[in-house]
């Protein structure tokens, strides 16, 4: 009977997960597909787009993770079978991203000067702000595609998220193909061009979902047509949950850029990027399906405290830390036995005693990442399981503290050292195992269990 149980709850997280795994591969595959064809387009273009990743994940972490947030609203609204209020709730997530997004371009116009006082390599330096300012005009759509997809997962139905995303990474494969390397006619626009190609693929990513919101089915369960007005209220409580939210993932995005700078600025830094540059994007291609498990949890502890249930919610939770460390640790094993496989992705010998440095450090990078993602997964689950609950707060307050004394700090301090690089990832580790801890302490406290971002 326990078994049963058991094996019904799992089925339960992982009917919600799986869609998610594959939505969340595909938008991560843009990435991925972008930087390989600029691997093979120049290592220095590979180590200038990681290096701009970084810098642009920080402030639009801050505007997809609020955005997103509607997941949570819709969640608790449809627990406690209040549906009529999830259309308002929707059009507030609506109108941050249309600003948000608006807001980003205005970064375009400090590019130069930024990327300047990061101190790369001058012809760095110039890929570093090509890619940035063709990649921002994909934040408004990239908001937007979090908001509808937050809409979907909320009510549980996130097949609906796959081919959302499916469209954008369609896109995004034809159009970088074109314009990294100029095909069919077009010129050849290298980095820049992989930007560009991100933010028209979002765009129409976008526009599919908002083809798929707005139906009259939509309408008369959810009021999404008619509750398009600015609500002072409303939108002021989305902000008081949603910001903290997606702050948690700007904080520890810029946490993680200063640590790719620090690296850049290694005495072997152009080798340091790009073998951490290599590791990351490997590492957030394998966190995927734990990032979907805890949307799952995140889903499912909106739902369940929509209707007073805060016990199951957290036997959910704990479910889904399960399921989560069992296959990161699968996948870690993988980093340390096959190696090779994973940089042969990269592989580019046009600088050939630049590949031979990568060649040698990467795989060491990838052992640690292989420790590091076997305690992210379990942060992930209870971390999204905390903002399912609306402890938003605490959580961003959190990813304000720790990295920086526990991550960016020693980097720093050790970067005039040898072997700076392989021990700088160690502390990487470090704050994985400390953040978790805490985390893990803050669910157990149960504070969570009497929250509600609905009131």
């Amino acid at each position: 009977m326990m078994s049963e149980k058991y094996s019904a709850r799992w089925k339960k997280i992982l009917l919600i997960a799986w869609p998610l795994i594959i939505a969340n591969s595909f938008w991560n595959l843009q990435l991925t597909i972008d930087r390989v064809f600029l691997g093979m387009h120049s290592t220095e273009a590979l180590g200038a787009a990681m290096a701009v990743m970084g810098v642009f994940w920080v402030p639009m972490a801050l505007l997809q993770g609020t955005a997103g947030y509607i997941t949570t609203f819709v969640a608790q609204y449809f627990g406690a079978n209040e549906q009529h209020k999830i259309g308002a709730s929707v059009w507030q997530s609506f109108y941050v991203s249309i600003i948000g997004g608006l807001f980003f371009l205005v970064l375009n116009l400090f590019s130069s000067w930024f990327f300047g006082e990061i101190g790369h390599a001058a012809k760095t330096q110039a890929l570093e702000v090509e890619y940035f300012n063709a990649l921002s005009y994909s934040a408004l759509p990239t908001a937007l595609v979090a908001a509808i997809s937050g809409f979907f997962t909320g009510l549980g139905r996130t097949q609906t998220v796959i081919w959302i995303n499916f469209v954008g990474l369609i896109l995004n494969a034809i159009l970088d193909y074109i314009f990294i390397f100029g095909n069919f006619g077009c010129s050849a626009m290298g980095v820049a061009g992989a930007g560009y190609a991100t933010s028209i693929a979002t765009y129409g990513a976008a526009i599919f979902g908002i083809y798929l919101i707005f139906t009259q089915a939509h309408e008369n369960q959810f009021k999404l047509k008619s509750q398009w007005k600015i609500d002072l209220p409303l939108l002021k409580q989305f902000l008081r949950f949603g910001l903290p939210s997606g702050l948690q993932w700007a904080l520890e995005g810029l946490a993680f850029t200063v640590f790719l700078i620090i690296m850049g600025r290694l005495q072997n830094g152009e080798a340091a990027l790009a073998s951490s540059s290599i590791a990351v994007t490997v590492m957030m291609l394998s966190v995927l399906p734990s990032m979907g498990v805890a949307q799952a949890v995140m889903t499912l502890m909106g739902q369940k405290l929509g209707q007073k249930n805060p016990e199951e919610a957290q036997v959910i939770t704990w479910d889904g830390v399960k399921i989560s460390s069992i296959y990161m640790l699968i996948m870690g094993l993988t980093f340390w036995l096959f190696p090779e496989f994973y940089l042969s992705w990269f592989k580019n010998e046009q600088n050939a005693l630049l590949w031979a440095q990568v060649s040698e450090l990467a795989p060491k990078i990838l052992g640690c990442v292989a420790i590091f993602t076997i305690f992210d997964s379990a942060y992930l689950n209870i971390s999204f399981a905390l903002k399912g609950a609306g402890d938003t707060k605490f959580v961003s307050a959190i990813a304000l503290i720790v990295p920086w004394p526990v991550m960016v700090l020693p980097a720093y301090l050790l970067k005039d050292r040898p072997n700076a690089d392989i021990v700088s990832w160690y502390f990487v580790i470090l704050y994985s195992l400390s953040i978790v801890t805490v985390l893990t302490y803050r669910f157990r406290q149960g504070k969570w269990k009497s929250m509600s971002v609905i009131g």
